[in-house]
């Protein structure tokens, strides 16, 4: 995502009468230049509907994603909140009874057409006010030239994992395989591996599961079988963030870790030759991979229902959706775009992050101590495969945190 601190406004320009409606929306900023600013995308979208839709006019800011969250909640704590908000989390509004329900705004067919399991991860108390906007998923890259030189096979077991580790460490590679635990992005890296050791965050009641055997006996073999056998670099996995990973593998450093579809954009600038393939489990290929998606939400205050509703299913067309997606690398979350991704050649490289969207489990964002458990995990996880840590002690810790912050809702 982007950190650009880029901040535009975008206006068209309805007439003055005084049926006329203006519709604000603050949105994240998912370029990494201003060449290819959301600005863009945006200007161009409501230029095609304003021209269909002359009462009414979209004001669009866009902002950093360093930003954006900060500033629609100021917003909204000054009782002024945007009509519309495409930014990283909607449960805590939603929560407050400050958002539209998703069905009060779309019509069926656009709801619809939402991918399951990203529709039920905008939902709380079963009611849909989170309407996913963009997704991806997680596959292990490896370094093709890298592999070759140690006459390696991509692994599908965590076994196979460690020895091809141990092979690129005899072979003098820094980062045998990138665990980037640090506070930038610990929750996405946790839950990759929790997920391929049959665990996870919640169990299917949505209740916190962080301390389970499954998770403890998949936090002991990182420790042990990775960490403590020098196998992840000369960066204490702790202190190592996602983006320095994702550096160091574009720079031909990391011979294998878990990454998204920008990788792949960064890994091709530098000239590194990489494979993809589906998560290593503890036994085989892992059955369930990490899914993230962004959220727009139609915030209740100003009204405009209808045109806000109007507006989202222009944004919600097959042929926007795909622009986005195609535009920055992620996928989309419509149905109806994801099957004409799959059946254009033009979008190959976005397969097997497509491959593994169906199965894909999403962070637990429907609840509002989600943000506080995040948080705590970020604080806290590089400790427990630490020399001298303990899997079982910090996991007991952060699922201490989860009970406090979900009896706290």
């Amino acid at each position: 995502m982007s950190a650009l601190g880029l901040m535009g406004v975008l206006g068209g320009c309805g007439g003055g009468g005084s049926s006329d409606v203006t519709l604000k929306l603050v949105a994240a900023d998912y370029g990494d230049s201003a060449a290819n600013s959301s600005e863009k995308y945006w200007a161009d979208l409501v230029e095609r509907y304003e021209a269909d839709h002359p009462g009414v006019t979209v004001d669009v800011s866009v902002h950093s994603w360093t930003d954006v969250d900060r500033e629609v909640k100021e917003m909204v704590d000054a009782g002024d909140p945007p009509d519309l908000a495409q930014i990283g989390a909607y449960a805590d509004y939603a929560a407050d009874g400050l958002l539209y329900q998703a069905d009060d705004l779309l019509s069926i067919p656009v709801q619809a057409d939402f991918l399951s399991q990203l529709a039920s991860a905008g939902q709380v108390d079963g009611i849909q006010y989170g309407m996913p906007f963009a997704s991806s998923t997680r596959v292990l890259f490896y370094n093709k030239e890298l592999f070759a030189e140690a006459g390696l096979t991509p692994p599908k077991t965590w076994d196979d994992l460690a020895a091809n580790a141990e092979a690129l460490k005899a072979e003098g590679v820094k980062y045998p395989y990138a665990l980037p635990l640090g506070p930038e992005e610990a929750q996405a890296e946790t839950m990759q591996w929790l997920l391929s050791g049959e665990g996870g965050y919640t169990d299917l009641m949505g209740a916190y599961t962080i301390d389970s055997v499954e998770n403890v006996e998949t936090f002991n073999w990182l420790k042990n079988e990775l960490v403590g056998k020098g196998l992840t670099g000369p960066v204490a996995p702790g202190e190592l963030d996602r983006a320095e990973a994702f550096a160091a593998f574009a720079a031909g450093d990391v011979g294998m870790l878990n990454g998204h579809p920008s990788l792949m954009e960064m890994a091709e600038k530098k000239g590194v030759e990489y494979g993809m393939v589906p998560t290593p489990g503890a036994d085989e290929e892992s059955r369930s991979t990490l899914g993230v998606a962004d959220w727009m939400m139609a915030f209740k205050k100003n009204g405009h229902r209808d045109e806000v509703g109007e507006f989202l299913d222009f944004v919600y067309s097959e042929e926007n959706v795909l622009d986005f997606s195609r535009e920055y690398d992620l996928l989309p979350v419509t149905n109806s775009a994801s099957r004409a991704m799959s059946a254009s050649g033009q979008d190959k490289d976005l397969e097997p992050f497509l491959d593994q969207l169906p199965t894909s489990e999403l962070y637990p964002v429907g609840t509002t101590s989600w943000a506080a458990v995040s948080a705590e995990i970020k604080k806290r996880i590089g400790k427990a495969v630490a020399p001298g840590g303990s899997p079982a002690g910090v996991l007991g810790a952060i699922q201490a945190a989860a009970t406090r912050a979900e009896s706290a809702e």
